[in-house]
């Protein structure tokens, strides 16, 4: 079992944390994907667009369109309702998922 573990844990979570981001605040591709490439969640914004395309399809985020001051028209993206019915099941669940898979993976204290 040698597989890239961190791609398959980023496949896993970045979805939810897409919504995460947009239940901040609306916000438009480029700016989406500088936060998670920043912090190492997605290759490059090429794979951001069809995350965001299904997402949209699945009903969970919408879009629109706001002038910019810095150039042409950008498409914002923004969380639903369901996007936010979406996160909270989410939330609810990552914590105690997490806190069980750092106790069974980890060292054990007396060796």
């Amino acid at each position: 079992m040698t597989a890239d573990v961190g791609s398959q844990l980023r496949k896993g979570v970045v979805e939810y944390c897409v919504l995460g981001l947009l239940a901040r605040e609306p916000m438009y591709g480029w700016q989406l994907a500088e936060l998670l490439t920043g912090r190492g969640l997605i290759a490059s914004i090429g794979t951001l667009y069809p995350m965001l395309t299904r997402l949209r399809t699945q009903g969970l985020v919408s879009s629109f369109d706001r002038a910019s001051d810095a150039g042409p028209v950008r498409k914002y993206y923004r969380l639903t309702g369901a996007g936010t019915g979406e996160l909270e099941v989410f939330r609810e669940q990552w914590a105690p998922f997490a806190s069980t898979v750092n106790e069974l993976i980890e060292k054990d204290s007396t060796s």
